[in-house]
């Protein structure tokens, strides 16, 4: 008889809590051992690696994926280098598990304190982005963690080719392979039976598109972290060093499209725009970004008319919008009605408005005079990110591996009783 896709993630989940006891306990440096063993496996499967992700961009572009979402699928050797980086970094990062603070003594003798622990089972669905498997395997087996990985089906054979590194890196350490499971089937019922699962699931982080995200926050029967867009706004301001700032936007657009800290909107102090918007977007234009702007953008540049609807838009693409504002309040003001908390930027070298800037901008990551493309989680240097939370509560921004373990109290006594001074 066939086993139904309920059953099959239903065992998946009963493996993986078992396997979380283990990994649990499991020592700093055999969670270390692991990973090291799976970078020297990926090392040495980069062909198959290749072959496999070559199998899912032919499947893509038949089916017609979107640019963007070819981009995020390509497995690069670069991309390749950069999972093996990150597997080397998280290992060499500190252990969060165990670690106990803030022990003191109450009148009563005991001493109470917090201790950090795993959360048990992390569930991750995801779509197009192979790297994820690794960067999320990684992150939850350093912090304790069993994790059931989810990929979207475009990436099934790239992320079957990862899978095998990682079950050969456990072994090598002498963990169970139910440490870290990659979802087999692409039926979308695994993801319904995945996130409905409390008695085995503890967390569920969502990557991915905005419909993705939705439907997993609607109907989820186990707590979520996650973001729903990555509208990320750069402010340059009448203080602001122009070349400077031309560099910044530039950057926080068009390293890469396709991630979520890629600016969407440019907000441009009304007293700098005639010197930095013409340069700015001729700057664009050659690099092939459609423009769209304001009223008082378009009487300076050429520019399509933005629309009220552009500025809730995440392009992820080759798009920007721009909007002249009348200062500081005003820019803050577009960025927290209009934004999605995630990241934005000022350019500006008044320290009075940074601070502003900082303390008022309500997103998970604000920067000063540096691109929101630096919001990633190895480039916070926490190895690697499982996503970035846009929540404010347990985590917020990229969620390494303190955001994937939470705190218990721990009381040690020596025989006091309650009521006993």
């Amino acid at each position: 008889m066939t086993e139904s896709v309920l059953d099959y993630m239903t065992r998946l989940g009963r493996a993986a809590r078992e396997a979380s006891r283990v990994i649990g306990r499991a020592s700093t440096a055999q969670k270390n051992r692991a990973l090291l063993a799976t970078a020297a496996a990926l090392d040495e499967a980069r062909a198959e690696l290749s072959a496999a992700n070559a199998l899912d961009l032919a499947n893509g572009q038949a089916n017609g994926l979107e640019p963007a979402m070819l981009e995020r699928l390509a497995l690069t050797p670069a991309r390749i280098d950069s999972m093996i980086v990150g597997l080397r970094q998280v290992a060499s990062l500190p252990d969060p598990v165990g670690a106990i603070r803030d022990m003191s003594y109450r009148p009563s003798g005991i001493q109470v304190g917090k201790m950090r622990v795993p959360l048990g089972v992390v569930g991750i669905i995801y779509e197009s982005r192979p790297n994820v498997t690794i960067d999320a395997a990684s992150l939850c087996l350093k912090s304790g963690n069993a994790t059931i990985l989810r990929g979207g089906s475009e990436a099934i054979h790239s992320n079957r080719a990862i899978a095998a590194c990682i079950e050969r890196g456990l072994a090598d350490a002498e963990l169970p392979a139910a440490v870290v499971q990659v979802v087999e089937t692409t039926d979308r019922a695994a993801v319904g039976a995945l996130i409905t699962m409390p008695e085995y699931v503890d967390v569920i982080v969502p990557r991915g598109g905005k419909g993705l995200i939705e439907r997993v926050s609607r109907d989820a029967r186990v707590p979520v972290i996650k973001h729903l867009d990555g509208i990320c706004h750069v402010y340059v301001s009448a203080h602001a060093d122009l070349a400077k700032a031309q560099k910044i936007a530039f950057n926080a657009k068009t390293y890469r499209y396709g991630i979520c800290g890629a600016m969407e909107t440019l907000l441009v102090d009304q007293t700098v725009a005639a010197d930095f918007l013409p340069p700015m977007a001729a700057q664009f234009r050659e690099k092939g970004v459609e423009l769209r702007g304001c009223e008082r953008t378009r009487e300076l540049i050429d520019v399509i008319a933005a629309t009220e609807e552009d500025w809730h838009t995440e392009y992820l693409a080759a798009i920007l919008s721009i909007r002249i504002v009348t200062g500081l309040d005003e820019a803050i003001e577009h960025i927290n009605h209009y934004g999605s908390h995630h990241s934005d930027a000022i350019v500006s070298d008044h320290q009075g408005q940074t601070r502003r800037f900082m303390a008022e901008v309500d997103s998970s990551s604000v920067m000063v005079n540096a691109p929101t493309s630096f919001a990633d989680g190895f480039e916070y240097g926490l190895g690697a990110e499982i996503g970035i939370s846009t929540d404010k509560l347990h985590a917020r921004g990229p969620v390494g591996l303190e955001g994937l373990t939470c705190e218990k109290y721990i009381v040690i006594g020596d025989g006091q009783l309650r009521g006993q001074a």
